[in-house]
């Protein structure tokens, strides 16, 4: 294989001689555009401009053509196109005039990624970090403890895995209390908290979501999947109020929990009630998985289009070949629309459920996305279930989603006009 491959390579590299520019299509053409993040990433990674091309052919990228790309590409299974110099100004030409929704937006640095995660296995897995393994994109993995000792700044993107930040272990106990993981977990994070000067996990866990709101307020990029988006809201808002029953902490949670919640401090969300039952799985009235009524094979959400010139960032993150996506359930599945404040940017939406799906804001000098769902490629990805082998899907709209997010950051920090 590896000789064929070289061989493949000599043969293109008469082609190549002549090429200035390299365009990598994100349209129907493209073979793998999982990988082609990583491509994207990897050239970053070598200090060279990456233009991603905004609403041309699905959130194309282009670059100066340089024969290791173009081998890079063929090595790892990516669609790519050589271009003359002609060629390649040509379309940026194109895409720079006023009357075609589109924009080329310059990306010079890989961002330095953080995974949100802890070190003990439990028995699911993270869309993100299967896909950033998936497209070669490089992480780090940290967890409450190196938060809480200042590691944040050090990042460019934070990713938060699918965290309870309120201290109730995921509301998992009814279900799952005489499991060894969940005993385990439970251990390591009251552990964890006494180790960090806190008496309640849930006061460590609030204490770690104001260090990442002070990461974010200071021009940091967050993005958050299923249980850890509302959850992170809920966390926020609680602070200095017991939301936490017995079998979690050891004492009651205050009756009046709902009357003494500040929707001032969150990212996303007002006006939502927490559920108070420790033998319900749901944190709050945020999220729509227990009253939805949708058959799979009608579960959809479609991306909004917005203008490239304008509003670069939701078109940078909404960049796709399909513009409607197939839905995916999680514990947090989507959200409630009038939940939502009215500053927040929805950037995909099941209108006839009135429920956003994926969503974007602007705090202090920094960005957050939350997305609803589990696994875009597993429809009700269940405790226990294996991983999703994304060889199987290297074309999936839902996981471009989480990759447009990765390469946010890399791009010049505009923000959205209002």
């Amino acid at each position: 294989m590896r000789k064929t491959i070289i061989f493949v390579l000599f043969v293109m590299m008469t082609g190549w001689a002549q090429a200035a520019w390299v365009l990598i299509p994100m349209d129907d053409t493209q073979k793998n555009h999982l990988k082609s993040y990583g491509i994207a990433y990897w050239v970053l990674k070598k200090d060279i401009e990456v233009k991603w091309l905004l609403n041309y052919r699905g959130g194309s990228f282009m670059m100066q053509h340089y024969p290791d790309i173009a081998a890079e590409c063929v090595i790892r299974g990516v669609s790519f196109e050589t271009l003359s110099d002609a060629a390649g100004n040509a379309i940026l030409n194109e895409i720079s005039s006023p009357d075609v929704n589109q924009d080329a937006v310059s990306m010079f640095k890989a961002p330095k990624i953080a995974v949100y995660s802890p070190a003990n296995k439990l028995p699911w897995d993270d869309a993100v970090t299967l896909v950033l393994t998936y497209a070669e994109i490089e992480y780090d993995v940290i967890y409450d403890e190196e938060i809480m000792n200042g590691k944040l700044p050090e990042y460019d993107w934070l990713h938060l895995h699918h965290e309870d930040f309120t201290g109730q272990h995921g509301k998992f106990w009814r279900t799952y209390q005489h499991m060894p993981w969940y005993q385990e977990d439970v251990r390591i994070n009251r552990q964890l908290a006494e180790k960090l000067g806190f008496l309640k996990v849930s006061e460590m866990k609030l204490a770690v979501a104001r260090e990442m709101k002070k990461y974010v307020s200071n021009g940091g990029f967050l993005f958050a999947m299923c249980a850890a988006t509302d959850t992170y809201d809920i966390a926020l808002s609680a602070a200095g109020i017991d939301i936490v029953e017995s079998m979690f902490d050891g004492d009651p949670a205050d009756p009046d929990m709902n009357e003494r919640l500040d929707y001032t401090r969150t990212f996303a969300f007002r006006n939502f009630r927490l559920v108070t039952d420790p033998n319900i799985y749901e944190f709050s009235d945020i999220d729509v998985t227990d009253t939805r009524t949708v058959l799979r094979e009608n579960d959809f959400f479609t991306l909004f289009e917005f203008s490239a010139k304008w509003d670069p960032i939701p078109t940078m993150l909404c960049q796709n070949h399909n513009n409607v996506i197939k839905g995916f359930m999680g514990q947090t599945t989507a959200f409630r629309k009038d939940l939502i404040k009215p500053e927040v940017v929805i950037l995909g939406e099941n209108r006839s459920l009135n429920e956003a799906r994926y969503i974007h804001g602007v705090q202090g000098e920094g960005f957050w996305t939350f997305y609803g769902g589990h696994d875009p490629e597993d429809y009700r990805h269940l405790v226990g279930d294996p991983a999703t082998d994304l060889n199987l899907y290297p074309n999936s709209p839902g996981y471009r989603l989480i990759l447009n997010n990765v390469l946010f950051p890399s791009a010049k920090k505009k923000k959205q006009k209002t």
